[in-house]
């Protein structure tokens, strides 16, 4: 196998300023792919753009809330303009919110995570769709949350943020099984070291987790080889 497999293909990941959506951008350039760098922190996306660079991979930041306005079309519109297909599109972007009981949600706060969780999701797959079916082998990858599909304490709104995004993408999953090569996965990338589980579990030790990088190279090996539509990873 050539050492950029992913060469002359283009991916698109969201979240891509820190933690898993940083390192997946990287492991994808690595791979070959040319990746647009989605996030609302330049600072952190022209990080990893270098990065990118400096291992011999190419990239293009796009700095956006994802959540904000038509922000998702004038995205499309600016990468259709450029290239002709998508060839990945991975959905990593998404906040976590308080931590709270269900009675205690404050409902302002849960709109605006359904919004970026569940909405922004959406308005992402609805506008590159047409990218995607022009790819050869379009592959959309999604990340979870395990309390997505097993429901926890004080996780309500997160929780149900992510079990809407599985069910959103497991459709799109199975209206695009026979009519167009596009190939949807979820991916659960488990306890792993990023500012958002910091955030949930402020004691936890960090170097007991596992780093960003092996999830990241699971995404990478997915887009590479490949993967039974609807399926969903679990990574240990």
């Amino acid at each position: 196998m050539t050492d950029k497999p992913l060469a002359h293909r283009l991916a698109i990941v969201t979240g891509a300023s820190r933690g898993i959506g940083a390192a997946t951008a990287i492991a994808l350039g690595k791979a070959g792919a040319h990746v647009v760098l989605t996030a609302r922190t330049i600072g952190g996306l022209e990080e990893v753009e270098e990065a990118i660079y400096q291992a011999g991979g190419s990239a293009t930041i796009a700095p956006l809330d994802l959540a904000e306005g038509d922000s998702v079309a004038k995205l499309a519109d600016a990468v259709a303009g450029r290239w002709p297909a998508l060839d990945i599109l991975v959905l990593n972007a998404a906040t976590l919110g308080t931590l709270s009981p269900v009675p205690s949600i404050d409902q302002k706060e849960f709109a605006r995570l359904m919004t970026l969780n569940v909405g922004a999701q959406a308005a992402m797959i609805a506008a590159f769709d047409p990218l995607l079916r022009n790819s050869e082998g379009g592959k959309v990858i999604g990340l979870t949350s395990s309390v997505g599909a097993g429901p926890r304490a004080y996780w309500g709104a997160y929780g149900a943020s992510k079990a809407a995004l599985e069910a959103l993408l497991l459709s799109y999953a199975e209206e695009m099984r026979n009519i167009s090569s596009v190939r949807v996965a979820i991916v659960d990338p488990g306890a792993t070291a990023t500012a958002m589980r910091a955030k949930a579990f402020p004691g936890e030790d960090p170097t007991t987790l596992k780093s960003p990088d092996v999830v990241a190279d699971t995404i990478a090996k997915l887009a590479i080889a490949g993967f039974e539509t609807g399926h969903r990873y679990r990574v240990e």
